[in-house]
């Protein structure tokens, strides 16, 4: 059977996005999900996406690492499949659908993908950094090594230690300068990725939940590009938290299952 796949990034975090509606995806084939995002012998891709009907929203997000496991939400994913259902005229500039950490609103304004993302009422203090939860896991240190720091080596020791051994977690490392500037270790992936969502997110409201920045609206810089977040704080809650920035369709093509 050939199937049809679209190659999506936002600010360098690549995916592979299928028109599922017709469900012929077999989402529980993690080998030919890796296989289709490993760089050299597949397609290649931080992640692969599928979008789904849903009898309430516009459409169903389902999101897998490019381990071929299914995993919690994408924020760059989650942008790149709202351009995705755009071009495939289920939705026009505005849209609200369905992923696993429940429902998100978004927006398409001058070409710029924008996506509300879930409350967070919880940042807490551990190992020398902060830790919450902005859909997917983070844990986000301040470096002053940035540029030279070995990412997924270090990346590796703090999702793979103690403090988070039962289901791991994304890992940030974070230069506070004029730029704000993030690297960002994802789990599933299990190296450095151009950029995560997330983990943009995670590093705004870290800053500020710090008092390293006073700004509800942040700019951040990732190997890939720049995105933007903007956020509210109400009773020591996170809340109307917006993630934005350019998305592109990189091309179109098939393959055989």
């Amino acid at each position: 059977m050939i199937l049809e796949f679209y190659k999506y990034q936002g600010t360098g975090n690549d995916f592979i996005l299928i028109d599922d509606r017709k469900k012929i995806f077999d989402i529980n084939d993690e080998n030919l999900i890796s296989a289709l995002c490993e760089r050299k012998m597949g397609i290649g891709a931080d992640g692969l996406i599928l979008l789904r009907d849903h009898n309430e929203f516009d459409f169903e997000m389902i999101y897998f690492n490019s381990d071929g496991m299914q995993s919690s939400m994408c924020g760059n994913g989650g942008r790149c499949i709202v351009d995705f259902a755009r071009l495939l005229e289920i939705i026009t500039n505005e849209t609200t659908f369905l992923a696993i950490d429940g429902i998100h609103k978004a927006r398409i304004d001058n070409e710029e993908v924008f996506l509300q993302m879930r409350d967070v009422n919880s940042i807490r203090e551990i190992d020398n950094g902060l830790f919450l939860d902005t859909g997917s896991p983070h844990f986000v240190k301040m470096v002053d090594n940035f540029d030279s720091l070995n990412v997924t080596k270090e990346g590796k020791k703090i999702r793979n230690s103690s403090s988070f051994k039962t289901k791991g977690v994304n890992v940030n490392f974070v230069l506070d300068s004029n730029d704000i500037q993030v690297r960002t270790y994802e789990r599933g992936v299990e190296a450095e990725t151009l950029s995560c969502g997330t983990g943009v997110v995670a590093t705004a409201l870290a800053l500020h939940h710090a008092n390293c920045i006073d700004e509800s609206i942040v700019h951040i810089n990732t190997k890939g590009g720049d995105l933007s977040v903007s956020f509210e704080v109400f009773n020591e809650t996170y809340r109307n938290i917006w993630l934005s920035g350019a998305v592109s369709l990189v091309y179109i093509g098939d393959f055989e299952c």
